[in-house]
């Protein structure tokens, strides 16, 4: 089954700084059959104007991927880190026991982020912060994983869930697979370009939700910038 979300059909609002666009209930957004997929709770679709940002604010319990595709974020919080991350790299914050954080948009340009927030398998984790460059380069015409807690995803940044996120970049005409298990939900979304996915047209910054697909295979209209999100469930 895969259900196609068009960017048009997005929840979110302009706040002037900040244009965010919202694939899950958020915020004043509220759409009760688009509250979570699986362990994945939030993907926004944010566009920070320049020199404006979040200030420090609280989370807890939630893994929260921050995947930049353009431009780049500064991030401080409460445990002392601080960090800049730019388009092609991806930050990961386990927010634990609980964690202050603000994360500012510095730069001269726009810069345009999804942030994705993922349930923790437990409560109560220790919180921490990391972040890391995964050139697109290497991503070419395969998945590589940016951020996992499953067993054996070497050279990912650590969650703790189950679940993990994954980047590709395809050419056009390209096709790619993955492996979706029985009791597993993926949430893929291209960042860029158009693709099909078994059979499913999606366009740039569309959702796909999908669930019972032994297989997922994605081909290319266009270069495309992709990426997934595969998590158990419930």
């Amino acid at each position: 089954m895969i259900e196609r979300r068009p960017f048009e059909s997005l929840g979110g609002a302009n706040h002037g700084w900040l244009d965010a666009k919202h694939h899950f209930s958020f915020a004043e957004y509220h759409d009760p059959a688009r509250v979570h997929w699986g362990a994945l709770r939030v993907w926004n679709d944010d566009a920070i104007a320049p020199h404006t940002g979040f200030p420090p604010h609280p989370h807890a319990d939630m893994e929260i991927i921050t995947y930049v595709r353009e431009g780049a974020i500064t991030h401080q919080d409460s445990l002392g880190n601080q960090g800049r991350t730019e388009a092609g790299d991806v930050q990961v914050m386990s927010a634990g026991t609980g964690i202050r954080h603000s994360e500012y948009n510095r730069e001269a340009v726009v810069t345009r982020l999804f942030q994705i927030w993922i349930f923790p398998d437990y409560r109560g984790a220790t919180p921490s912060w990391g972040t890391q460059p995964f050139p697109k380069g290497e991503r070419s015409g395969q998945f590589v994983v940016l951020a996992s807690g499953i067993e054996g995803d070497a050279g990912a940044l650590p969650i703790n869930a189950h679940a993990r996120v994954l980047g590709a970049t395809l050419k056009a005409g390209e096709t790619l697979e993955y492996a979706l298990g029985g009791d597993r939900a993926a949430y893929l979304v291209p960042a860029t370009g158009a693709v099909d996915v078994n059979g499913v047209s999606l366009h740039t910054r569309d959702g796909a939700a999908i669930k019972d697909e032994a297989v997922i295979r994605i081909t290319a209209h266009e270069e495309a910038e992709l990426v997934l999100v595969d998590s158990r469930k419930a």
